[in-house]
């Protein structure tokens, strides 16, 4: 098995209602020709998840209401996972270029996250036309936008 060596390139910054990506100065330059962007994939480190006892669960009993008894962790979007690494869509509202700052309407992240990468979203290549999910998810919401308004609560067993 190989090892990786990752660095953080900045952090989430939580203020508020304000969500924004903050990045070491060093990176600053590879904002630039975002301009016309209008949302980035954040890859980010699940920290508060980063220990062997949570790095060795693969499976959990029931998380969603309709899933089946037994998921692993590869069919579910939880912190709990071999590599904690996320992956969050998120829109832009402004891009501040000379202090390396993205301003973001929501991510969900911790506040002082870790960020391994940003790439921007691009619909010829992270957007599926047809996707296919299995029958205890398929009633979920087909977009981020729908997302906010639907109620999630009602899904999780915990």
């Amino acid at each position: 098995m190989n090892n990786f060596y990752v660095e953080s390139i900045g952090n989430v910054k939580i203020n508020g209602e304000r969500f924004f990506i903050k990045l070491d100065s060093k990176y600053s330059p590879a904002l630039r020709g975002l301009e016309g962007f209008g949302h980035l994939d954040i890859l980010w480190w699940f920290s508060k998840f980063d220990t062997p006892q949570f790095r060795s669960i693969l499976t959990a009993n029931k998380p969603y209401k309709m899933s089946p008894e037994i998921l692993g962790t590869f069919a579910m979007r939880s912190p709990v996972r071999p590599n904690p690494i996320a992956l969050s869509i998120v829109d832009i509202i402004s891009i501040d270029y000379e202090k390396g700052l993205i301003e973001t309407s929501y991510i969900d992240a911790f506040n002082g996250s870790d960020i391994l990468d940003i790439k921007p979203y691009t619909p010829s290549v992270d957007r599926i036309e047809n996707p296919k999910v299995p029958k205890w998810c398929d009633h979920w919401p087909k977009c981020v936008e729908s997302s906010e308004r639907f109620d999630w609560d009602s899904e999780f067993n915990f």
